[in-house]
C-alpha cells in the first residue's frame, strides 16, 4: 500500500511515483514553482484567484500537463502586463476540451491590435516629445557655446 504524503519531500516523492515516465503528466508544486521561477505562494495565488485547479492525491497537490500550461500562459501575459482578470477571462475561454479555441485565438487577436494601436500612440508621442527635447538641447548647447547665457531672458 502506498505512503501517504505528509511532507512536502513526501508528496513530491509520491507524486513521481505516480508519473507516467512517457508523458510527464503530473508535477508538484514545487518542481512546477522551481520551473516557472515562482514562489509556492504565488502558485497558490494564482490556484485561489481560479487560474489554476491542481487535483489533491492524499493530499498533496498535483499538476497537471494542462495546469503547466496554463500557468506557462499566465506567467506570459502577466509579462506583457495583462491584469489577472483578462487572463482569467482568456483561459476560460479555451474550455474544458479546447472548444472555444476559435473565440480564445478571437480574443487575442482583438487585444492585441488594441495594444499594438496603444503602443504605437505611446511610441508616436515619444518620439514628438525626443524631438521637442533634442531641439531644446541644442539650442540650449549653442547659447551656452556662444556666451548668450549671459544676456537676461
Amino acid at each position: 500500500m502506498d505512503k501517504q504524503p505528509d511532507t512536502l519531500t513526501d508528496a513530491q516523492a509520491f507524486v513521481d511515483s505516480h508519473r507516467d515516465e512517457a508523458t510527464t503528466e503530473l508535477f508538484g508544486i514545487t518542481e512546477l514553482c522551481r520551473e516557472h521561477g515562482i514562489t509556492l505562494r504565488a502558485l497558490r495565488f494564482y490556484e485561489d484567484k481560479g487560474l489554476i485547479s491542481p487535483r489533491r492525491i492524499n493530499g498533496a497537490r498535483v499538476y497537471t500537463r494542462r495546469d503547466r500550461a496554463r500557468l506557462t500562459l499566465i506567467l506570459r501575459a502577466k509579462a506583457i502586463g495583462s491584469p489577472l482578470s483578462e487572463i482569467k477571462r482568456y483561459l476560460d475561454l479555451y474550455g474544458n476540451q479546447g472548444e472555444g479555441r476559435a473565440q480564445q485565438l478571437s480574443y487575442v487577436i482583438e487585444r492585441t491590435d488594441t495594444e499594438i494601436a496603444e503602443l504605437e500612440m505611446k511610441r508616436a508621442h515619444i518620439d514628438k516629445t525626443l524631438a521637442e527635447l533634442r531641439v531644446i538641447n541644442a539650442t540650449c548647447r549653442i547659447h551656452l557655446e556662444s556666451g548668450q547665457h549671459t544676456e537676461k531672458i
